[in-house]
């Protein structure tokens, strides 16, 4: 057992499959959830993702040793404020946004000094959210990023670090800003792509024609990830503003020189880049 109490704020699709594989591996020894609902709470508890739940979240925090932000990232920085005069002392809290840099920073200044926070991202999920798309699995495999700074606590890196490697993860270390900015391109532009992708359609050019109804395969694995929770995307986007919009601009530039291509008639042309991203696509999946 390597925390006593864990309270997880946000018992959705990423804390409810934490909460499942930790108490399956037992992990903590208890494990507690709070929101704003109760419904999703009670399914959370039918599930087995949590012991008990609370909706006042003093009494959510009060006994735990590890308390995991899993709401949407905006919300980070009130609930830090919130529950830092009802944080024991030595408490560590973490998070599984997707989203760090200046936000780790901001969040360590929002906590009282007897408490520890460490940043993580797991790059796990599915196109689903909820609790009811939670699973024991999800983390099994996949990377864990820890986004330690020069004031993170060396013994709650250490247990937090063990957690996730207990739950099957490959944990690795990164900086908080250099992960806002990989993140930004292999996870964040791809997101903003589909629902990009989705919204073309609804332009009243396309949307006349009725064309989800001719689709196939392809747009539908394309844009599998639009699925996710808007919420969670839109403060995503937004507390990683600065590297969306470098990388929005680098995407803008790409597409543009593939439209001139496409102008032109350069077949060669396009063959080589269609070549090139097929060779990138056969190393990331292997």
């Amino acid at each position: 057992m390597i925390f006593k109490q864990m309270t997880i704020i946000g018992v959705g699709l990423i804390g409810g499959s934490l909460g499942l594989i930790a108490k399956q591996k037992k992990l903590v020894g208890k494990v507690v959830g709070y929101g704003r609902r109760r419904g999703p709470l009670q399914k959370a508890s039918s599930l087995g993702a949590i012991d008990c739940y609370f909706l006042t979240l003093s009494k959510a925090i009060r006994e735990a040793d590890l308390v995991v932000l899993a709401t949407p990232v905006g919300l980070f920085e009130q609930i830090c404020q919130l529950i830092g005069p009802f944080l024991k002392e030595g408490a560590v809290v973490t998070d599984v946004g997707s989203v760090k840099g200046g936000l780790v920073e901001c969040l360590e200044s929002a906590l009282p000094s007897h408490a520890f926070f460490v940043g993580g991202h797991p790059i796990a999920g599915r196109e689903k959210s909820g609790v009811m798309a939670a699973t024991a699995s999800l983390f099994q495999g996949n990377r864990f990023i820890l986004t330690p700074t020069s004031k993170t606590n060396q013994s709650a890196l250490k247990k937090v670090a063990t957690l996730w490697k207990k739950t099957g993860a490959r944990v690795s270390e990164m900086d908080p800003f250099d992960h806002d900015q990989v993140l930004g391109v292999v996870s964040h532009l791809p997101h903003l792509a589909a629902y990009a992708l989705m919204e073309t359609l609804t332009h009243p050019k396309v949307a006349k024609r009725d064309p989800v109804q001719y689709s196939a395969g392809g747009l539908r694995d394309y844009t599998r990830i639009a699925g996710s929770s808007a919420d969670m995307w839109r403060d995503i986007f937004i507390q990683n503003r600065e590297a969306m919009i470098e990388v929005i601009d680098l995407y803008q530039e790409t597409i543009e020189k593939i439209k001139k291509k496409i102008i032109r008639g350069d077949g060669p042309g396009l063959t080589e880049i269609f070549e090139r991203a097929k060779e990138i696509r056969r190393k990331a999946t292997r």
